[in-house]
């Protein structure tokens, strides 16, 4: 296979409420699947979404669906476009009528698979680290992934007076976002794949791997305390404009220029017990990212809004713009993208081999797309135990 690295986490509350600070207890304890996490730039709320709930009381189907109220957790970051534009919208409301959405917003993929297992949220997007993680912890039996959400919007950004080309990192300090997360597994995977041996866990090497917090990294790089970052948007476009140069999309090291960077994910209880209500947000789901495709500038400007909200500032347009046009949103979870990316944890010795059998549950989705006449996707075979 060739170098494919292994992807990452990265937007707003659509609706008014109380900000609650979410725990940060996930960091402690983490074993070699632990590592596995994801990285986000919000802080975690609680609340309803207050323009969707004035949509209509019945979903489409025009009956009642079997619970009172479904709670969806998701990252203020771009790559989390589809909630965002969804919520904002009131798309998903309008599917699940009278079922109220109830939404909590996360900085990091640990508390969201917590949330997730303690039944403080039923569905999420989040991004594959953590799905794997959440999964493989829990010996396949706190999630399912059941559709995908986002591809794209990650970049290797460099200091073009350090660094000009690729063969230049040796001896430079690049940032990632988290031990472990995403992104951290892609840079060290594209520098194996380039003969540099780093250390997994201190990142210490041929090239200093500086696991640093996004929100961080721009003051980071304006210090010169990194070279350059491997990071989601829109840290990247946010480097860009402080003078960083674009060294490398990971798109571009991947088949097809695709690999996701965000899944859905549900309990495996509520999936069991409201198949209609995930069925709804579904049918939410992909109906926002054909609205996304159909409304780039007024979907863009939905999830800027929503970024807004839930951080108190709105995104410049010159890191908006860049960030928002390398995202691609689609419905297919690219699920072999996944298994490469826990294949490229397990090279780095951030994780033992898991046995990601039975991590996708696409069966609701293929039945959403084949009522568009669309194609079903593919679990990659990682659809049955």
């Amino acid at each position: 296979m060739a170098p494919n690295p292994a992807l990452a986490h990265t937007p707003t509350r659509p609706g008014a409420g109380r900000i609650r600070r979410a725990a940060a207890a996930a960091a402690a304890g983490l074993t070699a699947v632990a590592l596995l996490s994801a990285c986000g730039y919000g802080s975690k709320a609680d609340k309803s979404d207050d323009k969707a709930n004035a949509a209509a009381t019945a979903g489409t189907s025009g009956a009642k669906l079997s619970a009172d109220t479904v709670k969806i957790g998701y990252f203020a970051n771009l790559t989390h476009g589809t909630p965002l534009v969804g919520l904002q919208e009131g798309i998903f409301q309008q599917e699940l009528g009278a079922t109220q959405v109830k939404t909590q917003v996360f900085n990091a993929g640990p508390a969201e698979i917590e949330a997730l297992n303690a039944g403080s949220i039923d569905i999420g997007w989040i991004g594959p680290s953590p799905a794997i993680n959440g999964y493989t912890k829990s010996n396949g039996q706190s999630l399912k992934i059941i559709g995908g959400s986002a591809s794209g919007g990650v970049k290797l950004v460099v200091n073009p007076e350090k660094i000009t080309s690729l063969d230049d990192l040796k001896g430079k300090k690049i940032a990632t976002p988290q031990l472990g997360n995403t992104q951290d597994v892609a840079l060290l995977n594209y520098l194996a794949g380039k003969g540099y041996k780093v250390d997994a866990a201190s990142g210490a090497g041929d090239v200093s791997v500086v696991r640093t917090d996004n929100k961080v990294t721009p003051d980071a790089y304006r210090s010169g305390s990194i070279d350059g970052a491997w990071v989601p948007e829109p840290t990247a476009s946010k480097l860009v404009t402080l003078g960083a140069k674009v060294l490398l999309n990971e798109k571009d090291v991947w088949p097809d220029k695709k690999f996701v960077i965000t899944n859905i994910i549900v309990s495996q209880k509520f999936l069991k017990e409201h198949p209609d209500v995930v069925e709804a947000v579904l049918r939410g789901s992909v109906k926002t990212n054909a609205f996304i495709k159909a409304n780039s500038d007024k979907a863009k400007a939905d999830a800027n809004e929503a970024i807004k909200k839930e951080a108190g500032n709105s995104l410049e347009p010159a890191v908006l713009d860049p960030a928002w046009a390398d995202i691609d949103f689609l419905d297919d979870p690219l699920a072999n993208t996944l298994q490469a990316e826990a294949d490229h944890a397990v090279t780095a010795g951030l994780l033992k081999k898991p046995n990601l059998n039975g991590i996708y549950d696409l069966t609701l989705l293929n039945k959403v797309l084949a009522a568009q006449g669309r194609p079903a996707v593919s679990d990659a075979g990682l659809g049955a135990k």
